[in-house]
């Protein structure tokens, strides 16, 4: 079998295809966190309604999906910038989250003081975890980047654009579910 017959039709490297499978086994993962959620949401509404800040995670939560374009446009032109801009854009979401959980463990709200507070912070909290990984994995490749440029291949920027859109992709859904779930219903 020649290298081209036995080519991975997943984009130009097979670490892609790894990336991908991890990106579907957590998505997975987060659907059933999220679904958990939904499930029991009736019974901490009223919680959620008093305790949520909506207006102020919005505004952190726009840093997270302006951070998407800026990833987009720091793989197209594999520009250090635009990297360190993506890393800015999410460890300002960060902050803002953990200034989020200090005013509502403040308020009395913690992970154990009821089904809300089970679900709210399992779920926010392992998004932010993800958050951190992908973080990580920004600051990574701008020190290889910067140290080592000619040694890094499309599929690095490739898998770890990819990795950061899924974060991206699953805060909007926690964001819809949680937060502006609050506005309705």
């Amino acid at each position: 079998m020649t290298a081209q017959a036995s080519a991975i039709p997943f984009g130009r490297d097979r670490n892609l295809l790894g990336v991908g499978l991890f990106i579907a086994s957590e998505s997975l993962f987060f659907l059933a966190i999220v679904s958990a959620y939904v499930v029991f949401r009736a019974q901490g509404l009223a919680t959620a309604r008093a305790e949520l800040d909506v207006g102020r995670t919005a505004l952190f939560s726009a840093l997270l999906f302006a951070s998407s374009g800026t990833v987009s446009l720091a793989v197209s032109r594999r520009s250090r910038a635009w990297l360190a801009l993506t890393a800015l854009l999410g460890a300002a979401f960060l902050a803002g989250q953990g200034l989020e959980y200090a005013r509502l463990l403040g308020g009395g709200l913690r992970p154990a003081s009821g089904l809300f507070g089970t679900t709210f912070f399992t779920l926010t909290g392992l998004h932010a975890l993800h958050v951190l990984v992908g973080l990580v994995l920004l600051a990574t490749l701008l020190a290889v980047s910067t140290a080592r440029p000619r040694r890094l291949g499309a599929a690095a920027w490739d898998g770890i654009a990819m990795y950061w859109h899924f974060v991206d992709a699953v805060w909007v859904v926690v964001f819809s579910v949680v937060y502006l779930g609050t506005l309705v219903g």
